[in-house]
Parts: structure tokens; sequence; C-alpha cells
């Protein structure tokens, strides 16, 4: 037996439960892991919250996409992106189903090799908003010479898609509250706060214009002062605004409706985040952890919206 994480109604997190259940056996092509620590991500809780609906007929939900572990046991058949899976190797595991748990089964395709210059908890935030990161900087085609506006750079994928860009080659400006700013500068971006005004700021902090701009927050501001400021719309993408991409003739991207969601693109950038992780060229900023047992607690301030960076469960 071992613990996982369900939702069993829809709603809030106080929906969430903890409670122990066979972890399972690996079948062909998988691999058991003895999971050291999972990562939280909003897409977690807007599963349960009824932004997708609240069919019944789906609870419980187990709860988390990305963990990071060691194999305790795999199938003779598990071979993952980076060649064979074998008991005792430290993996990052991502996209999974299931991955608040303290043990986990999942595909060998779906593991990489965990870099030795991460922590568990780091390992475990890598990925997800990572790949989206990368998905977002493919789909606007932001390179060496641009100047790129990323709405929301200190959140979980903004942190990724900042440090993504710089190493590009690209210059970013990058939106944050006042309390972040200096923490975006260390990141390489110029930082603007949001709000009343923001055109006029992005116009200062780069006076030869923008190029391209990534809205990660769904905002109208994000959207509006997007379309004013670029050119090209095919240049402006979104992770959450779906509703006004279609209408404005801008890129929807993820899991949303109408959403472009890249599988694989982000399946081949699992690979390079991990390199650049490797080598000390990305960052994964976790700011908070909690017990397994306290995922509630974890959502709660996550759905807060002041996090920096991630937040990992540690089992």
């Amino acid at each position: 037996m071992a613990a996982v994480v369900e939702a069993v109604g829809y709603g809030g997190p106080e929906q969430i439960s903890v409670t122990d259940l066979p972890a399972g056996r690996p079948g062909p092509g998988q691999a058991l892991i003895s999971v050291r620590a999972c990562g939280v991500n909003p897409i977690d809780y807007k599963v349960y919250s009824g932004a997708f609906g609240a069919d019944p007929a789906r609870l419980p939900i187990r709860l988390g996409y990305e963990a990071a572990g060691v194999v305790s046991e795999a199938a003779d058949d598990a071979v993952g992106p980076a060649g064979p899976v074998r008991a005792g190797d430290e993996v990052i595991a991502y996209s999974v189903s299931g991955a608040y748990a303290a043990e986990l089964v999942a595909p060998a395709q779906s593991l990489v090799p965990k870099p030795a210059a991460l922590d568990w908890a780091q390992a475990a935030c890598l990925m997800l908003t990572g790949v989206t990161a990368w998905h977002c900087l493919v789909a606007t085609a932001t390179g060496a010479g641009d100047v790129v506006l990323i709405h929301g750079g200190s959140g979980g994928v903004g942190v990724m898609a900042v440090q993504l860009a710089v190493a590009r080659g690209a210059t970013v400006v990058a939106t944050a509250s006042a309390a972040r700013q200096g923490f975006l500068r260390d990141l390489g971006a110029t930082p603007v706060t949001y709000g009343p005004g923001l055109a006029g700021r992005v116009r200062a902090a780069a006076p030869g214009g923008v190029d391209a701009a990534i809205d990660l927050v769904g905002t109208d501001e994000a959207v509006d002062v997007s379309l004013e400021l670029v050119a090209d719309r095919s240049r402006i993408a979104t992770i959450a605004a779906f509703g006004r991409a279609g209408p404005a003739g801008i890129k929807a991207l993820g899991g949303g409706p109408g959403a472009d969601p890249g599988a694989e693109i982000r399946a081949a950038a699992r690979p390079e985040l991990a390199r650049l992780a490797a080598e000390g060229a990305l960052r994964v900023i976790v700011s908070q952890t909690f017990p397994l047992a306290q995922a509630a607690a974890a959502h709660r301030e996550l759905i807060g919206g002041h996090t920096t960076g991630k937040i990992a469960l540690l089992p």
C-alpha cells in the first residue's frame, strides 16, 4: 500500500483526500517508481475545480502530472527516451497520471534521467513548466535578436520562459509585482510592473519595439497590451486567455479549448531541458515544499497566486 492524493469531489482544496492504495506492478513498457517529490501546477487543481466539467463518473481523480524518484522495478522491455530503464535509476516522470503518490507506475517513455545538479524537489518541478515555456518560445519563433514581452515572468512557467528566451539570445521584458522585480533581473529580464500604463512602461523598457509576446496570466490587460505592441499577431501566444485567442488571431497553446497541445514539441523538449539543468544553464526555483499529506494546503497556497516559481510535495 502507498499514499496517493485524490480529489473526491468537485470544488476547492477541501475536496482533496489522501488515502492508501496498492501501488501496482509495472506492466509491459512500464516502471515502478519510489517517488521522492511531486511538482504542483495550476492544472492540478483546475481538473477538480469544475473548469473542465464536473462529471461524477470521473471521481475520484488522481492528481499530479510530474514527479521525480528512484526506479524500484522495471519491465524487461522498459525503454525511455534515453535508453533502457532499470531498477536504481534516478528519473523524472512526465507526463504521467496520478503523480501525487508515494509510489507510481509510469510508462518508461515518460521517464528521463534526473540531472545530478537538481535536488528531488527541483527535478520534480522541471518538466511541466519547462515544456510549456519551450512550446511558447517555439510558437512565437523567439530567438536571437528578438525582444519578447512575457506576462507573468515570476510564475512557474514565466521563470522558465525568461531563462530559455535569454539563452536563445532574446531580450526579455517581463511583468511582475514590484516585490519580484529584483528576482527577474537576476534571471536576465528587464522587469516592468503590471497594471494601468503597462504599454507605456514596456515601450520605455524596449524603445526599439517588441517582436513577440507570451501571455502566461490570461488577463485582458496582457492580451490588449500584446496586441498593441506586437505587429505580427502570429508571434503572440497565450496559455490562459483561450476565449480571446481565436477572435484576436493569436495562438492558444496547451490544454484549453481550441488550443494547440504541441505534443511533439513538448516531448522533444524534455531531454533538452534536462541537459540545460544539468549544465547549470537553467535554474528550477522551488519556493515552498509541503508533505504529500498536506496537498490541500499546497493547493491553497498556489491558488492564492503569490508563489514565485514552483511548489513541490514530498512523500
